[in-house]
């Protein structure tokens, strides 16, 4: 990746160019105030004062000239505003359009404006962090609190940007009631839950969302999804994505996830009788259900290089192979065959194109809808996880046709075949393949920063103006080398991992931390669901519709609990407290799951399902967040990416989880939930003291 000092210099507005934040000065102190206290010329209280007041002076020449193109928005509205009462005495069609087009003209001289905020953020983040990482000091937190929190801080004003606020509503009212409204008498004030639509507003509004980035509910689903975006994307990334999104394409893409994840826990609340049936014992439900995750190993390497080259026909061999894999799955009954049964489940995970998924998303979806996207693909999986059991529980039938049974064991399979056929017809006739970006680096080069402002805006960060977290924790190495004028260096630096080893040397500590606590979390919940059956049926007696309920209730409560914790508590707290806390609660849930005192109540295990459950996913979200912030930006496309490695991280848990539940099974039924237990309640301890070790730096 070009070093960001480069980046800077060739996409600056030339004319507004001695604004900007002088970030190779500041580099070029950072170094030489490192050597200076290397040596001892220096005294570090001194550093940090002489460092806090250059920052003061660079942020001060930013706002102050932020404060005088406002008033020139300002100043051009008003007269506009003249010109518009005018109009209004005497309506002219031609110069409504006029007026209207000069009103378009402010809002795209506002774009500009938001851009070089934007670009300046980005270069004070940057020096914030390196000096951080140069001195081991949280220079940026102190900086931050004691600049934003101060009545006479110039940093106040770009944090709230109330100025902005007013331009960007003086345009959209005018331009609203510019446009043809049929006699209606209402403003935009009069019906604030009706947007008004226009491209430049919108285009306003999506880089006023990045500046201001307050969390969200929307904000922490799509965290979920993990779905890697480079800090500056190409400046015609969007108007390329626009040209390349089909809303069909995206729907049947989260109708795969949805139908994926049905199709792997469908199986959960019965697995252990259809072991039985065939003659093999109850714990070998661990096999049954894991087996689709060992597929699912390997399927997400293949599946994640072939959407290099297409999209529809991954999910076209995923259909075909998920179609298969069922109706094994369901003949295995008849069959009498625990290895049909295997082999079903195995075929299912080779269907497993959740790598082609998050990839559509990634490449094919425009920015401003990316966010909305990312949560429809984590709401799909979380709504097929509850939906699978519960449509379990309502196949409790038992008929024969012909020579083929049809009873709980075997109707997930049947139903779930005639759902993948449905989907393959579906996807057949109304996918759309999108074009191949095969020329997007020379359209990169040709670009220049007097025509490419918009793009450049709608296509940027989401992310806050000043962050007082770690942002990536290979930028130094990646993004931000000193430029030695080599452009090969460059390109190399630039291009994704190629292999899982080069993905593996790109790890730091942190975002090996991020992966350990991954892999905890799913072999938590994953002990927790494939086991419940035979533990609820041991202790409890429970019937297959009781435990579908059962599963089908802690799978509803993913998305009321991403609610809270994106409207709210993200709000109070930083994600690393979050992230420490829930790992935290997620180790008491576990420990108040073993069965110490008998006899082992139906509250007990119930309350303790739930906190475990409820805090692997709060922790989910926040672990998400944090890897994506602290992962190489290399990592960030091509095949070995960020998500790649998540799933692989998710899915090993898994494969793990399920194969504790059978070799644990060999021990009897009476011990097999503390056996279970115990390795989980280790690996979480571990998480923890893990991320003790690291914790500072996931600020």
């Amino acid at each position: 990746m070009v070093e960001f000092g480069k980046k800077l210099k060739e996409r600056q507005i030339q004319e507004w160019q001695r604004y900007y934040i002088n970030y190779k000065l500041m580099k070029k102190k950072v170094r030489q105030y490192t050597q200076q206290i290397e040596v001892g010329s220096q005294d570090r209280r001194h550093v940090l004062k002489e460092f806090s007041r250059m920052l003061d002076n660079q942020i001060e020449k930013i706002v102050l000239f932020l404060m005088e193109q406002q008033g020139l928005l300002a100043s051009r509205l008003s007269r506009l505003g003249e010109q518009h009462e005018a109009l209004l005495q005497q309506p002219e069609i031609s110069q409504i359009s006029e007026l209207r087009e000069a009103y378009r003209e402010v809002g795209r001289d506002l774009l500009k404006l938001l851009y070089f905020i934007e670009m300046n953020a980005i270069g004070l983040r940057k020096i914030l962090k390196k000096f951080d990482k140069r001195f081991g000091y949280k220079f940026t937190d102190y900086y931050v609190t004691t600049r934003s929190n101060h009545p006479y801080s110039q940093l106040q004003q770009v944090f709230k940007h109330v100025g902005l606020g007013a331009v960007v509503g003086a345009i959209s009212r005018n331009l609203s009631d510019l446009q043809d409204r049929q006699g209606s008498y209402l403003s935009i004030y009069d019906q604030p839950s009706v947007a008004f639509q226009d491209p430049v507003i919108d285009s306003v509004n999506a880089a006023v969302d990045r500046l201001t980035h307050s969390t969200n509910v929307l904000q922490f689903l799509g965290q979920h999804a993990l779905i890697m975006q480079e800090e500056l994307p190409s400046p015609a990334e969007d108007r390329v994505h626009d040209e390349r999104y089909h809303f069909m394409s995206l729907f049947l893409n989260l109708a795969n996830t949805f139908l994926y994840m049905v199709n792997t826990y469908i199986v959960v609340p019965t697995a252990d009788d259809y072991s039985m049936s065939l003659g093999a014992a109850p714990t070998v439900c661990g096999v049954v259900i894991g087996s689709m995750a060992v597929a699912q190993v390997f399927s997400s390497v293949y599946f994640s290089a072939w959407s290099n080259k297409s999209y529809f026909r991954p999910l076209v061999f995923s259909s075909i192979v998920l179609l298969a894999g069922n109706i094994l799955y369901a003949l295995a009954y008849d069959l009498h065959s625990i290895a049909i049964l295997l082999l079903g489940r195995l075929f299912c995970g080779l269907g497993s194109a959740r790598a082609v998924n998050r990839r559509y998303i990634s490449d094919c979806v425009p920015h401003k809808i990316r966010m909305q996207a990312s949560a429809g693909f984590v709401s799909a999986s979380a709504l097929g996880m509850a939906c699978g059991p519960a449509l379990a529980g309502l196949l409790q039938t038992n008929f024969r046709i012909s020579k083929l049974t049809f009873n709980q064991n075997t109707l997930p399979g049947w139903v779930m075949a005639i759902a993948w056929l449905l989907y393959l017809i579906v996807l057949w006739f109304t996918f759309k393949e999108p074009a191949r970006e095969t020329e997007e680096s020379d359209t990169s080069q040709e670009a220049n920063s007097g025509t490419v402002e918009n793009d450049r805006l709608e296509s940027g960060l989401k992310q806050p103006l000043l962050l007082t977290t770690e942002e990536k924790k290979q930028e130094d190495e990646d993004g931000d080398q000193e430029f030695d004028g080599s452009e090969e260096a460059s390109e190399k630096s630039r291009k994704p991992a190629t292999s899982i080893g080069s993905a593996y040397r790109l790890l730091t500590p942190s975002v090996k931390v991020q992966l350990l606590i991954y892999f905890m979390l799913k072999y938590a919940m994953e002990i927790l669901l494939s086991e419940s059956s035979v533990i609820t049926t041991y202790y409890f007696s429970w019937s297959t519709s009781t435990v579908a309920l059962f599963l089908a209730c802690i799978g509803l409560t993913v998305l009321p609990v991403n609610v809270v914790v994106g409207s709210y508590i993200s709000n109070m707290f930083e994600d690393r407290q979050i992230l420490l806390a829930s790992e935290i609660m997620v180790g008491i849930g576990i420990l108040l799951s073993f069965h110490i005192i008998s006899p082992y109540s139906v509250p007990q295990y119930v309350c303790s399902a739930l906190i475990t459950f409820v805090f692997a996913e709060v922790l989910e979200g926040v672990n998400l967040a944090l890897l994506s912030r602290v992962m190489s930006s290399r990592l960030a496309r091509g095949t070995y990416n960020g998500g790649l490695l998540s799933t692989e991280a998710g899915t090993l848990a898994r494969v793990v989880a399920d194969a504790t539940i059978t070799l644990a099974g060999y021990l009897g039924q009476s011990r097999l939930l503390n056996v279970t237990l115990l390795p989980s309640l280790l690996i979480c301890v571990s998480s923890i003291i893990a991320t003790l070790y690291t914790y500072n730096s996931l600020y």
